[in-house]
């Protein structure tokens, strides 16, 4: 089971490439970053795990930025966006991010995805948020087919262009893994349907069982492969009791969470998570 760690990268934390060079020297697989372009200052959405939202979610640096700043300085980590709030992105422009820094990483780039939970912030981008899924769809449809034609085109409802030509194309074939956050049943037909893998809040589900076994089912159904979408368990415990429940259930990959703040209190926890790498790789 591969193992990785996730930070909000913000202006007071460690630096995005300092904290993946430390990841890569430890031996994690992955290093994660978190995305919110704003938070409206209305505060009207409660924040969904309760309580008062830490500041960490409006000081993040550019999540593209961020993910190439560590893909710079590093040589083998894989580099994810944890999540990439899809619907706040023009398609046309986040197609050539993807693939510019999956290109520039050597084809490290892992394409975590969902659609949010602030209302006023997607209304910012102009997204209803009952509309949020079905304008992530189009817009993960049109960047796959800029990834993977020379002439692409796509024509939705939210979505609309005539034939383009747009460079560079990814280096992984045919695109980054699209992971897919979501927490209900709908959304695990959304990671069978547009995605190659399912990424949730692994610390906080309390059915991931029977999860995991509906995911299979629904894939197999789908005329898919039972196994062929990625597990990741996001912002897991480092509990090794929980690690090798998840390992049983054949989950590919856990992240690790990691505070917002200077080295001195990041990196002894980056080496406490470190012990469990070869427990359980």
């Amino acid at each position: 089971m591969k193992m990785g760690v996730a930070m909000f990268a913000t202006d007071y934390a460690v630096p995005p490439d300092q904290f993946a060079k430390e990841c890569e020297e430890r031996g994690f697989e992955s290093v994660w970053y978190p995305e919110h372009t704003h938070i409206p200052a209305s505060r009207k959405t409660p924040w969904p795990l309760g309580g008062e939202l830490p500041r960490d979610y409006w000081h993040t640096h550019d999540l593209f930025v961020s993910l190439m700043a560590a893909a710079a300085v590093t040589k083998t980590i894989k580099v994810g966006s944890g999540i990439c709030l899809v619907i706040e992105h023009d398609p046309i422009k986040l197609a050539k991010e993807v693939a510019s820094v999956d290109m520039l990483s050597n084809g490290r780039l892992l394409f975590g995805i969902g659609g949010g939970w602030n209302v006023e912030e997607m209304e910012n981008h102009g997204t209803p948020f009952n509309r949020r899924w079905r304008v992530l769809r189009e817009k993960i449809e049109a960047m796959k087919v800029i990834w993977t034609e020379e002439n692409a085109e796509y024509h939705g409802e939210f979505v609309d262009f005539d034939p383009i030509w747009c460079h560079p194309k990814p280096v992984q074939k045919p695109h980054p893994p699209i992971l897919l956050g979501t927490h209900t049943s709908s959304g695990l037909n959304r990671v069978v349907n547009y995605c190659d893998g399912w990424i949730p809040v692994g610390g906080g589900l309390k059915d991931v069982k029977e999860m995991t076994a509906d995911l299979r089912g629904r894939a197999e159904q789908a005329g898919r492969s039972p196994h062929e979408q990625s597990i990741t368990m996001f912002m897991a415990s480092d509990d090794e009791a929980q690690l090798g429940q998840f390992q049983e259930l054949g989950v590919e990959r856990v992240v690790f969470g990691a505070p917002s703040e200077g080295a001195d209190k990041v990196l002894p926890l980056l080496d406490r998570y470190a012990a469990a790498v070869p427990k359980f790789a």
